[in-house]
């Protein structure tokens, strides 16, 4: 059995917010907004409150910053 299944291993339905998070309903892990990974609720580090969308690492939330902000590209160039 992995560490997602029995009690507990279900999806968690989390409110994000600024410097922490707030569960709405109870689970273990939530999924990347854009890769889809599993992210163990403890291991829960990068989120956009804007969007409420969690992100498996830095570089993935950086690059959806950015594909939905293009004008930030222009300030990171220059």
């Amino acid at each position: 059995m992995n560490r997602f299944e029995g009690p507990g291993g279900k999806e968690a339905r989390i409110r994000y917010l600024d410097g922490d998070f707030q569960v709405l309903s109870p689970g273990s892990f939530v999924r990347c907004a854009v890769s889809g990974e599993i992210i163990p609720l403890d291991e829960l580090k990068y989120w956009s409150v804007a969007r409420q969308e969690p992100y498996a690492t830095p570089e993935i939330s950086l690059d959806r910053e950015l594909e939905m902000n293009p004008e930030l590209r222009q300030r990171r160039k220059g």
